[in-house]
């Protein structure tokens, strides 16, 4: 390595180092907002954490530092795997953010954050009025943002929503998606059909009986620990939306929340969460002295905790392990009922409004639903305003139920308070975790492990083959190193069908 990019880089990292412990200190700011944060203090905690991550924004912002990333990135070929790859993210990044200046940032911080309070708010009364202004606000800004971009010299220039999604899965493009989620919708859409019209029915009483919030965490914590998170560098709590937090290299936080008449709801979001906190947790330690931990995609994350709330979690052999347990905690819900009824009602197909309570089948639907309604906005041909009667048409249409309230409806989920483009991960990542699923049971005994609630062969498989390169690949390579294959989402839809016609006997 030469002097100049040697000195470079100890630069960089410098100042990287410092910039991280603003965004750290960000980071638990907005935990702490989302978690116990009295309501009235909400907004001002948010502006506290907005600053925190503008200080940090200032500092990669300075001439000088700008100067040594760009060093870095032209003689990238000299550095190290971990280093390269910094100076690679470090230019995308320069890119995104060359013509913002640290004041535009932080008026852009600002807006997401109210957002995000007026979300609340607005949930809680069941008033999408309250957050309409708002998420207006929202898409002007991430419209703005784009259009100061900079981009290489020839890359041709992308749509407005492919740009969006871009931002969460690198290289995914509506012309990927769109024909994936039409042949979602032809085969899972018949399939509905013939299980609606099945003569099976599945006992579903017992999930519905009363349970306390000591017992949900209670099991909260036995699963997290037959998933082996570290409760040395990791917590749970509560929160309004279930989602996890990587603090820091040793503190990684998930949430639940708890419902006295559906402990399901809380067990699956614990394991949902807990396979986002195993990510964070078994990524190598190199990521983040080189300040790479955050290189790894929403797709690739929401693949592993899919992977764990439904391929591990939904599974028969699971569910049959810990169903002593589940009776130990929980005896009014498990009294008089049987392992297999447990099972299918916990696999139950029933179209329903809210995604994150959503059986793993008809999951699908709910993204299909926001990704159509976000094209939709990205292009112009829908208003926010109109945004709350397409989403009841929508659902009307595609699942045959129509919320009656803007909480059930378009004020279910957080995500819109930051931006468009998320959604789609979540599918995507159930297309990447059927595709490594399938190659991970070529080599280890899945069924066998879950039997015996070992986890252990699969976290160490899932360790070696999906964590330890998701940071330093792009998706695409990701998914080929892993599988061998593209993406598809083929895998998948011959899961869904194998499972549910074993499930209702068609």
């Amino acid at each position: 390595m030469n002097q100049t990019v040697g000195q470079a880089l100890e630069y960089v990292k410098k100042v990287l180092s410092e910039a991280e412990m603003y965004r750290q200190a960000g980071r638990a700011l907005m935990f702490d907002q989302e978690t116990i944060c009295p309501k009235k203090a909400m907004e001002r905690q948010g502006e506290v954490a907005a600053f925190m991550d503008n200080r940090a924004f200032a500092l990669v912002k300075d001439p000088a530092f700008e100067k040594a990333a760009l060093t870095l990135y032209e003689g990238r070929e000299e550095l190290g795997e971990y280093d390269r790859v910094m100076a690679e993210l470090l230019h995308r990044q320069y890119l995104r953010e060359k013509n913002i200046t640290p004041e535009k940032d932080l008026e852009y911080s600002l807006v997401f954050n109210k957002a995000f309070v007026d979300w609340n708010c607005a949930r809680e009364a069941s008033d999408f009025s309250l957050f309409a202004g708002s998420l207006e606000k929202v898409e002007e800004v991430q419209k703005e943002m784009i259009s100061l971009r900079e981009h290489e010299e020839g890359e041709e220039p992308l749509q407005l929503y492919d740009i969006m999604l871009d931002d969460y899965e690198r290289g995914i493009r509506m012309e990927d998606l769109d024909p994936i989620f039409e042949k979602c919708r032809t085969r899972l859409g018949d399939l509905l059909e013939k299980i609606r019209k099945s003569p099976k029915k599945i006992r579903t009483d017992f999930l519905s009986r009363p349970v306390t919030d000591a017992q949900q965490k209670e099991l909260g914590e036995y699963l997290l620990g037959l998933m082996h998170f570290d409760f040395e560098r990791g917590a749970m709590t509560t929160t309004e939306h279930p989602f996890t937090e990587g603090i820091g290299p040793d503190d990684v936080r998930v949430t639940t929340h708890y419902y006295p008449d559906n402990f399901a709801s809380s067990m699956y979001s614990v394991i949902h969460e807990g396979g986002h906190a195993l990510f964070d947790m078994n990524q190598p330690r190199e990521n983040f002295e080189s300040f790479i931990a955050d290189g790894k995609t929403l797709g690739m994350h929401e693949s592993v905790s899919r992977f764990y709330e439904n391929r591990i979690g939904r599974s028969r052999e699971f569910i049959h392990y810990i169903y002593p347990e589940l009776s130990r905690i929980m005896p009014q819900v498990t009294e008089g009922v049987t392992p297999d009824e447990m099972y299918e009602a916990l696999n139950e197909v029933k179209p329903s409004l809210i995604r994150t309570e959503a059986d793993e089948f008809t999951y699908t639907f709910h993204i299909i639903i926001r990704y159509e309604l976000e094209k939709e906005i990205a292009s112009g041909t829908l208003k926010i305003a109109d945004a709350p009667q397409r989403w009841r048409d929508k659902y009307t249409q595609i699942l045959g139920v129509t919320p009656e309230t803007d909480r059930d409806g378009i004020l279910q989920d957080v995500h819109w308070s930051s931006g468009f483009g998320y959604f789609p991960t979540y599918a995507i990542g159930n297309f990447y975790n059927a595709m490594y699923y399938n190659r991970m049971k070529q080599e280890i005994d899945i069924s066998a492990a879950l039997s015996k609630g070992d986890l252990t062969p699969v976290n160490s498989w899932m360790k070696e083959h999906v964590f330890a390169k998701a940071d330093r690949l792009s998706p695409a390579q990701w998914i080929t190193d892993i599988t061998g294959r593209k993406l598809t989402a083929d895998d998948f839809l011959d899961y869904l069908e194998e499972k549910y016609s074993a499930i209702y006997e068609l």
